[in-house]
């Protein structure tokens, strides 16, 4: 008779398949639409800073109320995947954000603004820990790190389309930002395709004893993969119910990963929340200010595509210490830039290394933690990190009066090498079955 198998063996012994492909590509839409939401903002800031008259704290406000609802959201999201499911918790933040970037279009003051804004900014900080959750419990384990960077690296498609928009769209009339921001609505009619498209994580079902459901997915993913099986369906050995992510066994890497989650936030929606306009203050027109900020974001997608190859090459922690070193040093160089050409290059070196960063980061994070506490964990990391994202764009006007551009990105640079310190905290995961 055969011996059971367990949810890791069965999943881990498939091939990569169109189901994996759709569920990645599925994740990755809605991955692409909260980046362009996010990249958005630094165009919408420029046009509002003239229409408005803003101030330089005005405009930062714009960016951190976001950033406060997106730590609140990554918090409640992963608390909400581990008890509702990965599936239900996507859909239901996709419709809360798309809705709510669809009003903010609207906006009649800065404080309506701010208040959509800041729901945005709860809908999609719940959405992207639990998305790379969902593909990360799916994945096959010896290609699952180069899953989720692929994942991650639609966030390079969506904030080079938001470039693309602010480029071409932002500039164009007074209500340009506006029109901007109402196409931020689509991601709410694409929850529907995922409410009904994509599959429950089986870790999650079997958990919560839906044992035929997960028996169903399974299936299908075997199926897709040419292959059947009446091998009985058993859960992984669970993880001791009071466990947390500060228990004895957790709180080294739980440690680890809030530090680097912090210095990485702090640095990059710092420097891309205000380069736009810190170029204009540094003497460059408007579009020439947008064309240097889409050129930049272009590097984006070969940093992903770097760190696809070496989180499976060199491991995860190798490749995220890496990315992080280019990029405290790229920074630097940003700092020290003296000419348009040396603005750029340093500006494009800083967005391939901080991206590829970003998609290691994403790798590691669902792999230290088991299923049962896996979202939270994960969600947790994320809203720490929405902290700094919170408090970077409010420091960008305090530290550019007082040293200019280079002391912002002098501390920037500080803090991607504190980001890479704290990467040694955490357990290399490569190749390695999910807890």
């Amino acid at each position: 008779m055969s011996q059971p198998a367990t949810v890791s063996e069965r999943l881990d012994a498939l091939p990569f398949t169109a189901r994996h492909r759709r569920l990645l590509l599925g994740s990755g839409v809605g991955w692409a639409l909260d980046a362009f939401d996010v990249g958005l903002v630094a165009y919408v800031l420029v046009a509002l800073k003239v229409q408005w008259d803003l101030s330089a704290t005005e405009q930062s406000w714009i960016a951190s109320v976001g950033f406060a609802g997106m730590a609140l959201g990554a918090t409640l999201g992963g608390l909400l995947a581990d008890r509702i499911g990965r599936r239900q918790v996507f859909a239901i933040t996709l419709v809360v954000y798309g809705l709510a970037t669809g009003a903010a279009a609207l906006s009649w003051s800065l404080l309506a603004l701010l208040v959509f804004r800041f729901l945005v900014g709860l809908g999609l900080g719940a959405e992207l820990p639990v998305a790379s959750t969902l593909v990360s419990e799916f994945a096959p384990r010896r290609i699952r790190g180069r899953v989720v960077v692929v994942l991650e690296a639609f966030w390079a498609v969506g904030w080079t389309l938001a470039a693309l928009v602010g480029f071409w769209l932002v500039p164009a009339s007074d209500d340009g930002w506006r029109w901007a921001l109402a196409l931020g609505a689509v991601p709410a009619l694409y929850a529907v395709v995922v409410r009904w498209g994509l599959p429950e994580s089986v870790r999650f079902l079997l958990a919560r004893g839906r044992t035929q459901e997960a028996e169903r997915v399974v299936a299908q993913f075997e199926a897709a993969a040419g292959r059947s099986s009446d091998v009985p369906l058993v859960p992984d050995l669970p993880a001791p119910a009071t466990q947390g992510i500060w228990s004895d066994g957790l709180r080294r890497r739980t440690a680890g990963l809030w530090l680097v989650w912090f210095f990485v936030n702090f640095s990059y929606y710092g420097a891309f929340t205000w380069i736009p306009s810190l170029l204009v203050a540094d003497g460059f027109t408007l579009v020439r200010s947008l064309e240097f900020t889409l050129l930049i974001t272009l590097a984006q997608l070969p940093g992903y595509a770097v760190a696809a190859v070496l989180v499976e090459a060199w491991g995860r922690r190798r490749t995220l210490s890496a990315f992080l070193v280019g990029s405290a040093l790229s920074a630097l160089a940003y700092a020290a830039a003296d000419s348009p050409g040396a603005v750029l290059a340093a500006g494009a070196a800083l967005s391939f290394c901080n991206l590829g960063a970003w998609g290691a980061l994403y790798a590691v994070t669902p792999e230290v933690y088991p299923t049962s506490v896996r979202g939270r964990g994960t969600g947790a990391a994320a809203g720490f990190g929405r902290i700094a994202s919170i408090l970077a764009p409010l420091s960008v006007p305090f530290l550019s009066s007082g040293g200019g551009t280079a002391l912002v990105f002098v501390v920037f640079g500080v803090a991607f090498a504190a980001a890479a310190s704290a990467s040694f905290l955490l357990p290399e995961r490569r190749g390695m079955a999910l807890d």
